[in-house]
Formats: structure tokens, sequence, C-alpha cells
């Protein structure tokens, strides 16, 4: 019957449709640079650029010691399990280790919103008045406005916030970084002495104790989030081949954008001069003045400020969501925290989160060197993170020797050494994060210690156990979070 056969054919077709759903590929290429936009930024140029030259080896060496390791393990879990680094660490060691690890990409957060809003208020000083750079008081008001701004914006569901993030690559790093060193190398070509030695000698940073080489533990913050990315995995048409090729390549990019910025800074800018904070404005800033284009300077740091603000304001409200569903599942947190707002945003967690990072900022007002609280919460936020990689290496060897043949998308190659490399540098950072670096060594070590322990193991690991210890049956939502946020 004619009447019949329209509706029949949009039967066939939106069965066709359920059978084989169409599948959106992405080119290895593409996911490079994805990666890239997620790892590169131009904010660790300056904790690196005060070694000069040997700061190409103090990349390298984290890069072939974690990020390779980090980026092939990551890749063949994301391709065999979904869920992300809960489901990992469940399936391969225990639900309370997988609340663990889950729990550790969120705490780090606390700890990295105040070191990058810190960069934030760094690099607007260059803006309104450079003299505000080292000043603790204006770095806590600017850390508490603009991250509670950002969770006004978030706690509001507002959209666009991933269009602002994935351009702030080319806003706020690839062009940045190629005007700071394309001017460097026109200031070295027109005679001036670089601030740093940049001959053979100077390859390898000066040995003066362990202190000397803590710097170096800044770097493996500098190459996490490689797991978030790993979850494309499955979108590539050949995952054995091109995953491997999308890896490497974005290696690349991220050790370019790297190195070469921080050695244009240290070729400028004199160590002893730097700031960790407002190192990169310092640059631009010394580089235009050769150039008589100090105008220059306020526009390079707005658009540094909006690369920052975007990449914030994506990662506010992602790792909490995560937290919040798995702890709705498993009942790892009390109601209260737990609560949506009635556009399905966890405000609870954003606001109770927001006290911490107001708490954290008040202590720049109090620090009297702005650069070392700069640095001590970076270490922090290292070393919860760090928590967590721990764990995936465990996990990944523990999966592929219990489930064998579960399927997965792409296989790591020689997975044991990997994760046994990735393990031991990741531990050894751990360990080396508690040492003062030389740079700091007017300070206490004993207060450093402290300081950093008392930030990483309690946060990281004191807190999760208290809410594991304490959960009560009742806390347990399982259906409520996709009702609510629909």
């Amino acid at each position: 019957m004619p009447a019949d056969r329209p509706a029949a054919q949009s039967a066939a077709k939106a069965e066709a449709g359920s059978r084989a759903p169409t599948v959106v590929w992405i080119s290895w290429v593409a996911l490079a640079l994805m990666t890239t936009s997620s790892v590169a930024s131009l904010r660790p140029s300056p904790t690196m650029a005060v070694y000069g030259l040997a700061c190409v080896f103090l990349y390298l060496v984290p890069a072939i010691a974690f990020l390779l390791p980090t980026s092939l393990v990551s890749a063949e879990l994301a391709s065999g399990w979904e869920g992300g680094v809960y489901k990992w660490v469940s399936e391969g060691i225990s639900k309370p280790m997988g609340f663990l690890a889950v729990w550790c990409q969120f705490a780090m957060t606390i700890f990295y919103y105040p070191s990058l809003l810190g960069f934030v208020a760094g690099t607007l000083a260059y803006v309104f008045n450079p003299d505000l750079a080292t000043s603790g008081v204006w770095t806590a008001i600017v850390i508490m406005v603009t991250y509670w701004a950002g969770v006004w914006v978030s706690s509001r569901g507002t959209k666009g916030v991933a269009g602002l993030a994935s351009g702030g690559l080319i806003i706020g790093t690839l062009i940045p970084g190629a005007v700071l060193v394309t001017l460097g190398l026109v200031f070295l070509g027109q005679g001036n002495p670089s601030a740093a030695p940049m001959d053979a000698a100077h390859f390898l940073p000066e040995w003066a104790g362990i202190a000397s080489l803590v710097l170096i533990v800044n770097n493996f913050l500098s190459y996490s989030g490689m797991e978030m990315n790993a979850v494309h995995v499955s979108s590539l048409r050949d995952p054995r081949k091109e995953f491997p090729r999308s890896i490497f390549l974005a290696t690349g990019l991220v050790l370019l954008i790297f190195i070469l910025p921080a050695l244009a800074i240290s070729w400028v800018v004199p160590a002893e001069e730097l700031s960790l904070t407002a190192g990169v404005m310092q640059a631009f800033d010394a580089v235009f003045a050769q150039f008589g284009s100090q105008w220059l300077t306020p526009i390079v740091g707005i658009m540094l400020v909006t690369a920052s603000l975007g990449g914030m304001l994506t990662w506010l409200a992602g790792p909490s969501k995560g937290l919040l569903l798995i702890s709705r599942q498993e009942g790892y947190l009390p109601p209260f925290l737990q609560r949506l707002n009635k556009h399905g945003i966890q405000q609870n967690i954003l606001v109770t989160q927001g006290l911490i990072t107001t708490a954290i900022a008040l202590c720049y007002a109090f620090i009297p060197d702005v650069s070392s609280a700069y640095w001590i919460f970076s270490v922090i936020t290292t070393q919860v993170y760090l928590i967590m990689y721990l764990l995936m290496f465990v996990a990944a060897i523990q999966l592929r020797r219990k489930q064998p043949d579960h399927p997965r998308g792409y296989r790591a190659p020689m997975l044991i050494s990997m994760c046994g490399i990735g393990f031991a540098a990741s531990l050894a950072a751990l360990l080396v994060g508690f040492i003062p670096p030389s740079q700091f060594g007017s300070g206490s070590p004993g207060v450093y210690f402290l300081i950093v322990a008392g930030g990483a193991l309690g946060l990281g690991l004191l807190v999760p156990y208290l809410f594991h210890r304490f959960r009560k049956p009742s806390w347990k939502q399982p259906e409520q979070p996709e009702a609510s946020v629909s």
C-alpha cells in the first residue's frame, strides 16, 4: 500500500540506523593537535628558563620517562574500558582505589587553580602596573575574584566554554610563543649577548646536590593530562598504527612549545631577575623594549590571560562532575556535596572547593615571596596528581594479567616495561617534591616539607580515606544524577 510505504521506509531507516550508528572518525593529526592544546602552555616557561640551555635536557627526560608511558598506557586502557580512570583502577585493583584515583584527579585542581590564577595575576599586572607582579595582596585578590566568577559562570550551565578553551591554543599559546621566539632570535641577531650561556658546557644543569634538580618535578605536571585524550583512541580508523603517530607528533609539538619560549626568556631575562609567576611577561616586556614596542605588552598579556581563563573554565566542572557521578553510584560523598542546582551543575562541590581555594589564595598575601608561594602550590598539585598515575600504572599491569583476552582497540608495546618506567618516574618525582629546591634555599626546609606533605598527603590520601571510612548506605543515589541533569 503506497500510504504505508513512507512509514515502512522510515522504520527501515531507523532500524538500520540503530544497527549501524554513524561513526565519526578523526585523523591522527587532529588528535595530535587536540593533545597539544590540552597539554602545552607558556605558563611553565619561566620556571625552566632559570636553567638556560639545560631546560632542553630537563624537558626531554620527563618526556621519555613520563609522557610516553602515560600516553601509550592510557590509550590501551581507554580503548578497552569506558569510564575513565575510576573504571580502570576499579577493575584492575579495587573500587576504593578507583575512588582514590578519581579523587586525586579532582583534588589536584584545588591547588591547580591557585597556581594557574597566580600566573594570571602576574600577567595582568603587566597590563595595569608591573609593580603589582610582586604583590601578594594583588595576587590573592585576582585569584579569589577570578575563581568565584568562574564558579558563577559554570554554575549557570553556560555553554561555549569549550570553544574558548580550544581557541586558547592559537590565541594564548602559539601566537605569543611564536612572537616571543622570533623577537628573541632577532634580539640575538642584532648582536645582543644572551643572558644565559648557550654553549654545550651548559646543556646539563649544574649539580649542587639533589636540591638543584627539584624543579624538574614541575615538568611532570606540565605533561599531565594525556589520559584525558586517550579516550579518543577508538575514534581513529587504525588505532594500532595511528595512535603512536599521533602521540609522537604531539610530543614533538609540546616539546617545541615548552622549550623554545623557555630558551627565549633565558636569552633576554637574567635568571636572578626572573619571577616564576610573571616571567613570560618580563620577557615580552624586555623584548618589546628592544624594539620600542612596549605598547604590545598589555595586548599579549590579555591574550595569555584569555587562554588561561578558558582552560580554567573547562577544568572547573569536568573533574568535579566525574567525582559526583561516581560518588552517587557508590555513596562516597555526603548528600550535601551531591546536590545539583537547577542547571544540573554540582554547585555545592564548586562552592566548597572555592572556599578552600580562597583560603589558599590568602597564603599569597602572607608569604613574602610570591614566587615561592607559586612554586609550593605547583608542587602540591603535582604530588596529588602523581598518586593517580601510580594507581593507573599498577592497574594497567593487573588488567593485562587478569584480563589478557579483554578486547582492546590498542595494545601498548612492552606494557610491563612502560608501566615500570612510568611508575618509577612518578614515584621519584613524588619523593623529590618534598625537598625544597636550591632556588628557595633561604626558607626553612622543615616548614617547606610540612606544607608540601600536609597539602599533598592530607588532601590526596587522608581526606578520601575519611570519606570512605565514614560513608553510609544512604549516600548512594545511583539513579538521580541523570534525572537531575536532564
